[in-house]
């Protein structure tokens, strides 16, 4: 089996010429990044103003449950959890 340590150094010396070519100050996202950007920031908006749609329908009142107020009238408790 051959040494790994060998084919890594190997790669890497190939490999430190040509990012040493790339000028750092120059290396941008471009208007790719930027369309890509501007889509999610848009998709972020449609997304919360749908939730806050919904959340405005959403009726936080509970409704009287039928069993309890049957076991109300006649003085039971419904389902209540055993003591001990």
């Amino acid at each position: 089996m051959p040494d790994m340590s060998a084919s890594a150094s190997l790669a890497m010396t190939h490999l430190v010429p040509l990012a040493k070519e790339v000028d750092e100050n120059k290396v941008t996202p471009g208007v790719l990044g930027f369309i890509v950007f501007a889509v999610m920031a848009v998709a972020v908006w449609g997304l919360m103003k749908s939730m806050n749609r919904h959340m405005g329908k959403v009726d936080f009142k509970e409704k009287p449950d039928a069993a309890a107020d049957s076991a109300a009238a006649s003085g039971a408790s419904p389902a209540s959890p055993a003591k001990g």
